[in-house]
């Protein structure tokens, strides 16, 4: 800034937290107030301390532009690189006022946006992304007034992990905020915590482009993380509302705190929670048709997914509908001590691992032949179909009985109306393994 700004404020105290609220015109907000991915940038996850600006921000600007009656309420700012410049003021007093104006100056002053700090929006982004847009169009809006709230930031991974908290308590308790928001914001729940730390420090998910966090990152304040679906031609191995859910499978017999999702596990029992996940995702990594070398070796990850031309021989493992699937199946067994780890690990490596092999050709459709380059066969999205492939990997690995195998095949039979790849003998073979492995 090239000039000093000065806006009076009152310096309160809630918890933990000291604030001020001020008082701010439209045009000191549009200049002042940026995006937290403007100051910084939350492409890394670890950095992510603010949720994307939608599209509805339109609504708000025609809002302020059109109607006589628009008021907002205040935003939450949050003050990069620490507590800002605060300095208390006392009013000046005569015989006449001493007694009105006692104590009423208490906690007053002025804050003073000088350069040296920079702030962004923490809860009120739609409304800050309106403002700017509402004066940019008519300027005489900026003499308007809104309340700002602002906190300190700190820009370290403890400053992070405060506004992060701030974050989500406060959007908890007013819009609700997504699954994958609260996975790549919240500081109580353990498996998304360790989701992020798998995606800092995991050698092959922290790598460039594995894991989709982000589908769209704008110029302008929008940021969207990404859903649980990535498209044929995406290069990523999965997503991150996908990987919390594997974590939190294969966290089947980690300390009880881990589930509290409400109350934060301690640092002792995360980090040995980190090791023991990491280390079953890398044996996965390789039982599960040796995805990670393949992947790293592959020139383009996105042809292991769906080769030009034959399809049905992509890898499954790359289909975050089978990950799931693949997961939830392993945990079942686990809880019900089917198997020991390393049994269920070897079974997995000896299954043939194409869409159009038993038992992932459940959720996969073969399409006719078309012109030269294109797909010959999609997923199939359907829960029915989901469901069965959890049940066909179930009478895979490690079948109860042979009830369990005739309903698995079955409903192969009615969902896909074809005899199944792999026979009704073949399957109860797994019987007498399961019950020598157990």
């Amino acid at each position: 800034m090239p000039s000093k700004t000065f806006v009076p404020a009152f310096e309160a105290k809630v918890g933990n937290w000291t604030y001020y609220s001020c008082l701010m015109s439209y045009a000191a907000v549009a200049r002042e107030i940026n995006f937290a991915h403007e100051l910084g940038g939350n492409q890394d996850l670890g950095t992510m301390i603010q949720r994307g600006v939608g599209v509805r921000t339109a609504e708000i600007t025609d809002y302020l532009l059109t109607n006589e009656n628009r008021f907002l309420g205040a935003i939450i700012v949050a003050a990069w690189g620490g507590a800002p410049e605060y300095l208390p003021l006392e009013m000046e007093k005569n015989s006449e006022s001493s007694e009105v104006l006692a104590g009423m100056d208490k906690n007053f002053g002025v804050l003073t946006f000088d350069g040296t700090h920079q702030f962004f929006a923490l809860d009120g982004q739609h409304r800050l992304k309106a403002i700017k847009d509402a004066v940019k169009r008519d300027p005489e809006l900026g003499r308007e007034d809104i309340s700002v709230i602002v906190v300190p930031h700190f820009d370290n991974e403890e400053g992070r992990r405060r506004t992060r908290r701030l974050f989500t308590n406060i959007n908890r308790n007013a819009v609700k905020t997504t699954a994958q928001e609260n996975i790549a914001l919240d500081e109580d729940d353990g498996f998304a915590i360790l989701t992020r730390r798998l995606l800092d420090d995991h050698k092959f998910l922290r790598s460039n482009g594995v894991v989709q966090v982000f589908s769209k990152v704008g110029n302008d304040g929008e940021l969207k993380l990404a859903t649980r679906s990535i498209g044929v031609t995406e290069t990523a191995w999965t997503t991150i509302g996908v990987l919390y859910d594997l974590v939190t499978d294969l966290g089947f017999d980690l300390d009880e705190s881990m589930n509290r999702g409400s109350q934060r596990a301690t640092d002792d029992i995360l980090d040995e929670s980190y090791e023991i996940l990491a280390q079953r995702i890398d044996e996965l990594l390789v039982a599960c048709g040796n995805i990670r070398a393949r992947y790293e070796s592959h020139a383009t990850p996105k042809d292991l997914r769906a080769p030009k031309g034959r399809d049905g021989e992509g890898h499954p493992f790359m289909r975050p509908a089978v990950q799931v699937q693949v997961v939830k199946a392993a945990r079942h067994i686990m809880e019900q001590r089917l198997l020991e780890w390393p049994e269920l690990l070897r079974r997995l490596s000896e299954l043939d691992w194409k869409m159009t092999s038993a038992p992932f050709s459940v959720v996969w459709q073969t399409t006719p032949d078309g012109p030269a380059g294109s797909r010959t066969g999609k997923m199939i999205s359907a829960k029915d179909n989901n469901e069965a492939l959890n049940q066909l990997l179930l009478a895979h690995l490690a079948p109860s009985n042979k009830s369990q195998i005739e309903r698995a095949i079955r409903a192969y039979r009615n969902l896909k109306n074809e005899r199944y790849p792999a026979t009704f003998e073949e399957l109860t073979e797994r019987l007498s393994i399961a019950s020598d492995s157990s």
